[in-house]
C-alpha cells in the first residue's frame, strides 16, 4: 500500500479535526460546505420561501440539501454535477457535464421556461497543483456560470459563485458589476483560511448588462 503524501496527511488531519465536519456529521449534513451557504444566505437574506433555485456544482449534495430544508415544501430546486449524488427529496439531480452543450440543454428542458430566482455555484475544476493550469480552468467554469445566469435568472434575481482569486478574477468582479446592480466578495468563517476561495454575490440583476 502507498504511503500518504505529507500534504495528504495533512489535509486529512485538518479535516476530521475540523469543527465544521463534526456538526455537519451531527446534525445529518452532506457537507460541511452547507455552513458556508447557511452564512452567505443568512447575511444578505437571499432565500425566500417558494423560490426556484438551480445548484450548479452540487454534489455531495450539502447546499441543496440545506437551501431544500430551509424552504420547506415550497419552491423548486434543481441541482447538477459531473459527479453522481445520491438522491435527496425534493431535489431535481442532473448527472451531467455542464461544459457540454447537451448537458446544458438537459438542465435547460428541466426548468421548462421557469424563472430562476437564485444562481448557486460552487463548481471547482480537478485541482492539479499547477495553478497556471488550475486557475483558467476555474474562471472557464465561472464563465460558463455567469451565462447561465445571464440566460436564465430573472431580473431582480441573484447570482452566488465560488470563485479563486487569481488572473482573471478582477476582470470577473468587473463583468458582474455590468450585471447586478449589487455586487459583494464574502469569506465565510467556514471556509478555510488558507483557502484561495471566495465567494462573489451578485444582487438585482439587471434586464440587460450595462
Amino acid at each position: 500500500m502507498a504511503t500518504r503524501s505529507k500534504s495528504s496527511q495533512r489535509w486529512l488531519k485538518e479535516h476530521f479535526s475540523d469543527p465544521y465536519v463534526k456538526k455537519a456529521q451531527a446534525e445529518g449534513l452532506r457537507s460541511r460546505a452547507a455552513y458556508k451557504l447557511e452564512e452567505l444566505l443568512e447575511r444578505d437574506r437571499l432565500l425566500k420561501p417558494g423560490m426556484v433555485v438551480v445548484d450548479l456544482g452540487a454534489a455531495p449534495g450539502g447546499w441543496s440539501q440545506f437551501v431544500r430544508q430551509a424552504m420547506g415544501d415550497s419552491g423548486r430546486v434543481v441541482a447538477m454535477d459531473i459527479l453522481d449524488m445520491p438522491p435527496l427529496a425534493g431535489v431535481d439531480f442532473l448527472h451531467g457535464d455542464f461544459r457540454e452543450q447537451a448537458v446544458l440543454s438537459q438542465l435547460e428542458g428541466m426548468l421548462d421556461g421557469q424563472p430562476v430566482d437564485l444562481v448557486l455555484s460552487d463548481m471547482a475544476p480537478n485541482k492539479s497543483g499547477v495553478d497556471a493550469v488550475d486557475q483558467p480552468r476555474a474562471m472557464y467554469l465561472a464563465e460558463l456560470a455567469m451565462e447561465f445566469a445571464d440566460t436564465h435568472l430573472k431580473p431582480g434575481g441573484a447570482f452566488l459563485i465560488k470563485l479563486f482569486q487569481g488572473v482573471g478574477f478582477d476582470d470577473y468582479i468587473r463583468d458582474l458589476r455590468k450585471r447586478y446592480a449589487r455586487v459583494v466578495i464574502r469569506k465565510p468563517d467556514a471556509s478555510r483560511k488558507r483557502s484561495p476561495e471566495v465567494y462573489a454575490l451578485g444582487q438585482g440583476k439587471h434586464a440587460t448588462p450595462r
